[in-house]
């Protein structure tokens, strides 16, 4: 307990003494925040003070190998989650948690496979059985928190695996999976036609989380998601890396039951169709794309003993709170995960995944945007919320929790805006806010964006599905408007290739990986000018005259009229 104290002590004399190291720049404390129609003086004077240096001293603390890769309910976590309650109450930010206190309490467990332990094998009911390498061709959790975990199941290809009446789409039509394992394809059906799966961009349907909640409602003992890079977006070594640390769950989840929530490599899948008599996988693939497809049962069960070191534990969300000048609706938040991944303990060499642009980035926006909110001479039109929220890593759990829990009820809440992930590379000419042209302050979106030399670009990669796959979501889920902030390919002084290349530098050498790490050399500045960017539309969505609605027939319209009836 010394030892903590003494060591959020020297954190808050390092934000604190952040000018006095500082790269003096023009940029890190200037401001430039242009005259936006509906902002006072004292709003744009206060979004002004956000200073680049104050955000880089906090990501170098967060980043720190000290803090262990703030893995859920560790050490590291939780020494991360109270430097955000010091550094808020520091700010002036008042509590909003639980009991008057900055913290909400998520229940979790975690489930840690033990890979030496564990064996999978597919036994087709004539040929050869096929063992598969763990972590090199599978990778799996028991998502029920038992020790152990034995079954011998039918696997059944489930095309996409996905039940969607608005699409006139069941890839489940007349099949039963109980007791049986799902084999899913990634991703969902693909189409040019905005009004199937929304073309070209990823709904949730598309979503692995999806197709394990879905599989687990109709009874399946597991699942077998088939890995392919240019469906996922992202490469093996993500899955593997995401499974081969904790993987955790909430309490009681009715939708997380699976004992075998799985994914396997394309080639694994190429021996598994072979097996069956059917056609290679990439032509299974394109005919489960098409109207007509039916499930089928395979010749093949899939073989499974499953070990696990289980705990439950609690976590914490850290929530603050500036008074606005009225209480009751458009209240705002503003949210950024603070969780990463911990440390890998079977790995070689360095181990632990500090997490500095995943998400020390957001975290440090956060809270120098609460420092602006609360040390402004003007009090905000309404309430504004500050949530770091816990377990974005294992599946968005924290902020599901909260979306769950709100400190005030979700029909009060006119925005939410959310930070993940900001590579401190420059000052951004560009922003990517996928999902803000869904909700009716749109218009306001634009016209903010403009003045601030931002281009509004399009998604670059919408069959990702990224809208999916941060905190926001979990927001719009019970209702709320809300979107994430980011950085396009555009920075000043340099062209649009160059930032597309830093961008898939970091990915396909840091994310998710024991190397993302602080830099000294990181540019903080861009971080700094979107921070003031989510200010002010922060600021103008508080004062509009009504909450902020999505546009009619979106996806999450009917959870917006539910919450406010």
């Amino acid at each position: 307990m010394q030892s903590r104290k003494m060591l959020l002590m020297l954190a808050t004399s390092l934000v604190a003494a952040a000018p006095l190291f500082a790269q003096q720049d023009a940029g890190s404390m200037a401001g430039g925040v242009p005259a936006v129609a509906g902002i006072p003086a004292a709003a744009r004077a206060a979004a002004e003070s956000i200073d680049a240096e104050k955000i880089r001293a906090h990501v170098r603390f967060l980043s720190l190998d000290l803090l262990e890769g703030r893995g859920p309910g560790t050490r590291g976590a939780e020494v991360a989650a109270e430097y955000i309650a010091t550094q808020f109450a520091l700010a002036g930010v008042k509590p909003a948690g639980d009991d008057g206190t900055f913290f909400q309490q998520v229940p979790l467990m975690a489930v840690h496979t033990i890979e030496d332990k564990t064996k999978f094998t597919l036994a087709p009911a004539s040929g050869a059985a096929i063992d598969l390498g763990y972590g090199t061709e599978i990778v799996a959790k028991d998502q029920t928190g038992q020790a152990t975990a034995d079954f011998d199941a039918p696997v059944v290809f489930v095309g996409y695996g996905i039940n969607a009446p608005e699409y006139h789409w069941n890839d489940y039509a007349g099949v039963d999976l109980k007791g049986k394992v799902a084999l899913v394809i990634v991703n969902e059906p693909p189409s040019n036609d905005e009004n199937f799966f929304k073309g070209k961009a990823l709904t949730y349907y598309g979503r692995w989380t999806y197709k394990y909640e879905e599989a687990a409602r109709r009874g399946a003992v597991g699942v077998l998601i088939i890995h392919r890079t240019d469906l996922a977006s992202y490469g093996w070594e993500v899955v593997r890396n995401s499974q081969a640390i904790e993987k955790s769950y909430l309490q009681g989840d009715p939708d997380a039951t699976l004992r075998a929530a799985a994914w396997i490599q394309h080639s694994v899948a190429e021996k598994l169709f072979k097996a069956a008599g059917l056609d290679p996988v990439d032509e299974e693939i394109a005919k489960a794309g098409k109207p007509g497809f039916k499930p089928v049962e395979l010749p093949v069960k899939l073989k499974a003993h499953v070990e696990s070191r289980v705990r439950k534990y609690v976590s914490t969300n850290v929530v603050g709170r500036v008074a606005g000048a009225a209480p009751g609706e458009n209240a705002v938040f503003y949210t950024a995960h603070y969780d990463h991944l911990g440390i890998d303990p079977d790995a070689k060499g360095d181990n632990i995944y500090n997490g500095a642009a995943d998400n020390g980035t957001g975290c440090g926006i956060l809270l120098e945007m609460a420092r602006a909110f609360a040390h402004g001479s003007e009090r905000p039109p309404h309430d504004v919320f500050f949530a770091a929220v816990t377990a974005e890593e294992q599946g968005l759990l924290g902020s599901q929790y909260l979306g769950m829990h709100p400190p005030v009820p979700a029909k009060q809440v006119s925005l939410d805006l959310n930070y993940d992930m900001l590579l401190p590379v420059g000052v951004p000419r560009s922003v990517d806010l996928g999902g803000a042209e869904r909700i009716d302050f749109y218009p306001t979106v634009q016209a903010v964006a403009k003045e601030f030399d931002l281009q509004l670009l399009p998604d670059p990669t919408p069959m990702a599905g990224h809208y999916y796959r941060s905190d926001h979501f979990s927001l719009a889920r019970v209702g709320i408007p809300a979107f994430s902030v980011d950085q396009g390919d555009l920075f000043e002084d340099h062209d649009e290739a160059w930032g597309h290349a830093q961008s898939e530098d970091y990915v396909a050498h840091h994310y998710h990986q024991p190397s993302d790490e602080y830099h000294a050399d990181w540019d903080f500045r861009g971080n700094a000018k979107l921070a003031r960017f989510g200010f002010v539309l922060g600021w103008l969505a508080s004062q509009q005259a009504k909450p902020v609605e999505w546009k009619a027939g979106d996806e999450f319209e009917a959870a917006r009229k539910k919450s406010e009836q």
